[in-house]
């Protein structure tokens, strides 16, 4: 099949390249420099010069199916960035690939675009999304997500795959700065580390992936998930020890981190700060509350189930 790829260049479109080249298919991915075509060169990819911003037709050519990778998920940044990325780059990437004529728009989600601040317990797919949440990620994922499903038509099949603390080989953004805060003294939980979670290793995302590009129904949500679920504090110590990291005891309760959160941003919005906020509202909320969502309809759907328990991600991770 002939697969165009966005986000090429970071852990979830990279190791989607990666296996969908192995697996016999004619890839080629985003690209927005030369770091970037010799990244997509190197998983086997071919590189197509564009962005979100400017991205057409003409990019996509005759590609069957569409991976839409690509997101601004940093915690802090310009007030438009989210909307910029997450939601004009949605709309934009629908137009040039029902314009190029693509048949499959497989989306990658969040079940951050849940959140306006609850706990999630037990949640699937019928739970209302927050458009209007005050975290701007959640919000602009939202809107995208909604974006991909009313786009749904006979001819043009979009799917929304939404995984949870993503994690494994190849992450550039958690696990680095887990093990970069433990090693600086900075790292403290919230509340201990007691929230709940549900998680998903990066190969049983990407086996999703696959499944996806033939199987489930158009217009629809998927949660992609490990089996199980597992306090926040066993999930990410067990992470930081495969790299010989010990994340200590140090908490600090979740009002307080909601406080220090708002507060960071309301400084770094009015005084000429340059470096990123310690904490914003959202990284205060996501490790606060729980996330225990069920992936019972990928699995009816599609016949999902994980490849990879995390148990065995762990010792992998370990081994590296």
């Amino acid at each position: 099949m002939r697969i165009f790829v966005t986000g090429a260049s970071g852990f979830v479109g990279g190791a989607a390249v990666r296996k969908l080249v192995a697996d016999g298919h004619d890839v080629r991915a985003m690209s927005r420099s030369e770091k970037s075509d010799a990244k997509i060169a190197a998983l086997g990819g071919k590189s197509v010069r564009c962005d979100l911003e400017d991205v057409a037709a003409a990019h996509i050519g005759d590609a069957e199916a569409i991976i839409h990778a690509a997101a601004f998920v940093e915690q802090w940044g310009p007030r438009d960035a989210w909307r910029k990325f997450n939601v004009d780059g949605t709309a934009r990437m629908l137009k040039a690939t029902r314009e190029a004529g693509a048949k499959r728009f497989i989306h990658i989600g969040t079940e951050a675009a849940l959140f306006h601040g609850q706990h999630l317990r037990g949640v699937d797919e019928t739970y209302p999304i927050a458009p209007n949440s005050p975290y701007p990620y959640s919000s602009t994922k939202a809107q995208a997500e909604q974006l991909v499903r009313d786009a749904n038509a006979p001819g043009f099949e979009t799917i929304v795959l939404r995984p949870r603390f993503i994690w494994g080989p190849g992450d550039t953004t958690l696990l680095p700065l887990i093990v970069q805060m433990a090693r600086a003294g900075k790292f403290m939980w919230v509340n201990g580390g007691r929230s709940m979670t549900s998680t998903t290793h990066i190969n049983n995302l990407i086996h999703a992936i696959d499944l996806a590009l033939s199987k489930g129904h158009g217009g629809e949500a998927y949660f992609i998930l490990d089996d199980g679920v597992r306090p926040m504090r066993e999930m990410m110590s067990g992470m930081a020890a495969s790299q010989g990291v010990d994340l200590g005891d140090k908490s600090v309760p979740g009002w307080l981190a909601d406080t220090i959160g708002a507060t960071c941003e309301i400084a770094w919005s009015t005084l000429p700060l340059k470096r990123d906020p310690p904490l914003t509202r959202f990284s205060a909320m996501i490790m606060s509350r729980d996330s225990v969502l069920n992936d019972a309809k990928a699995r009816t759907d599609m016949g999902y189930r994980p490849l990879i328990s995390v148990e065995e991600g762990l010792r992998a991770l370990a081994a590296r």
